[in-house]
């Protein structure tokens, strides 16, 4: 469907302004000037990009001075074991989460937790010192090592996926050190972004930030995983409100039900 290009910078730019009511944005008289330049309609390629009259980005680079900040971080986790994550052999069939690749929703499934495809997800409290909570996971992909992040909507607490306890213990450690990050780990290779602004953010070049995302993800995705998005998907299985089941530092929700659920499967 062709649609008019002016109806669409329209509706990018004039229009939310109109409707939001913003008093800039319509480069009018006494409006700052903020606006960007392309080489043409067609490719729509920015040249450069102006806030307020001054050019702060040009041919994709940025012209912004980095600012130097003093992090802010609420991180009080302490290592764990790989016996931290021992989940007793009374049983073999347990709840899990079973992953939908490119969905923020789950399913709850009965597996038998020595499926091929079924690992175990644990969630540490990042801001007090506690026993992990342990899962399993469905459909995450990895054939060996493990990833953690302590981005894990929405308390932010340390979520780790991993082929055995051991690995986990080790990509946990790792985020704790670091006090925040994202990491994967395999036969003492570990590859981390740390986040030092509330275990959230990294504070350098963002363009450095970009590059070291993109090493932890290539690395993530070596260890098996086909998830697009590891480190995004792993995130979200710590939100409880999105059905059907998620796990929180304090065991399995069903979001359908609103309650905890045991990991053990009736």
């Amino acid at each position: 469907m062709f649609y008019d290009k002016f109806d669409v910078i329209r509706a990018a730019t004039v229009a939310p302004v109109e409707h939001y009511k913003m008093d800039i944005g319509l480069l009018q008289k006494n409006d700052p000037a903020d606006f960007i330049v392309i080489d043409n309609f067609e490719n729509f390629n920015v040249l450069q990009t102006y806030i307020n009259g001054e050019l702060v980005a040009e041919n994709g680079e940025s012209k912004l001075a980095h600012l130097a900040t003093t992090p802010i971080n609420n991180f009080d986790a302490e290592p764990v074991t790989a016996a931290d994550f021992y989940v007793e052999e009374n049983g073999k069939k347990v709840n899990a989460i079973e992953i939908i690749p490119g969905q923020l929703v789950t399913n709850k499934v009965v597996v038998d937790r020595h499926d091929s495809d079924v690992l175990k997800i644990a969630v540490i409290n990042r801001y007090q010192k506690s026993k992990p909570a342990v899962g399993y996971v469905k459909n995450f992909g990895l054939k060996r090592g493990a990833l953690a992040s302590s981005i894990a909507h929405d308390s932010h607490n340390i979520v780790v996926v991993g082929c055995s306890d051991e690995e986990m213990a080790a990509a946990v450690n790792q985020i704790v050190t670091c006090k925040g990050g994202i990491t994967a780990y395999s036969k003492e290779i570990c590859v981390t972004m740390p986040m030092p602004v509330a275990g959230l953010m990294n504070n350098g070049d963002g363009y450095m930030v970009a590059e070291a995302y993109k090493d932890v993800d290539k690395f993530a995705k070596n260890l098996g995983t086909t998830l697009n998005a590891p480190f995004m998907t792993m995130g979200f299985m710590a939100l409880l409100v999105i059905p059907s089941l998620k796990l929180s530092d304090k065991g399995l929700f069903d979001g359908d039900k609103f309650q905890f659920e045991n990991l053990m499967a009736e």
